[in-house]
């Protein structure tokens, strides 16, 4: 992210957010990413570390003792140290600062993993699919019974099912889908493991494996229709791009990603 106009003086160092891989250059990109950001606040922001980058790279000491003394606050409450950097460059428009303090205060009081699903579904959103994957396997490898809903577990399995097929990890991307199914039996959940089937399956493989799931004929007719419209776009858009002076190669890998994402989101 980056802005042309800055109130204050560009960091010669960015203070990078290690627990999202994103790079911060000026005050007014801290508070637009925290202002779109909230429910990714964590220890790795609200640290001492940004405190000293914004004492030492933007200048700004006077702000740097009241986060500072924030960090001190036995309640931990983010607020304290969040709405002054807004305050700063009077970033909030009026009323705003409740609204983003009482967004704050839910975003505290979620479970933990669901604060970390939050910053995997980022990752993905960005494209650091292997992040993602990270993420999202430790919520699984450290789930625990009853803890939260089979829905949830569900849904981490069907980002890491989507981050895998981004990265032509069809495989494991299909066993992601089915173990999300198997909690939680969605069609969404079916029609994704039965779409990547094919990518890494014969014919004859595929047929068997949806025998051994048992999965409904009708309900397989209509995903494999999707799966056929789906192609056909990717085909048609890819087909618009490539009369440029784009190679088959090109022409194929894009044609895969345009599949992909029509698929797997």
């Amino acid at each position: 992210m980056s802005f042309d106009l800055c109130s204050i003086k560009m960091a010669e160092q960015p203070f990078f957010i290690e627990s999202i891989g994103t790079r911060i250059y000026s005050i007014e990109e801290l508070c637009w990413f925290l202002h779109h950001n909230l429910c990714l606040i964590d220890e790795s922001i609200t640290s001492p570390a940004l405190v000293e980058w914004i004492r030492d790279e933007l200048g700004l000491k006077s702000l740097a003792r009241k986060l500072s003394d924030a960090l001190e606050r036995p309640d931990r409450d983010v607020s304290y140290f969040v709405l002054p950097i807004f305050q700063e460059i009077s970033y909030l428009r009026p009323g705003e600062s409740r609204q983003v303090r009482d967004e704050l205060t839910r975003s505290q009081v979620r479970p933990q993993e669901e604060r970390t699903k939050t910053r995997g579904d980022y990752l993905l959103r960005g494209g650091r699919y292997q992040a993602a994957c990270t993420l999202y396997r430790g919520i699984l490898d450290n789930r625990s019974a009853g803890k939260l809903s089979a829905p949830f577990y569900a849904s981490v399995w069907n980002n890491l099912g989507c981050a895998l097929a981004r990265q032509y990890r069809f495989r494991e991307a299909a066993e992601a889908f089915l173990n999300g199914w198997r909690m939680f039996q969605s069609r969404e959940l079916m029609r994704k493991y039965v779409s990547t089937l094919p990518l890494f399956l014969s014919d004859e493989e595929y047929r068997k494996k949806l025998e051994e799931f048992g999965a409904d004929s009708v309900l397989t007719g209509k995903i494999q229709e999707y799966n056929a419209a789906a192609a056909l776009k990717a085909a048609d858009k890819t087909a618009s791009r490539s009369q440029t002076d784009m190679d088959s190669t090109t022409v194929l890998e894009e044609l895969k990603e345009e599949y992909r994402r029509g698929a797997f989101g």
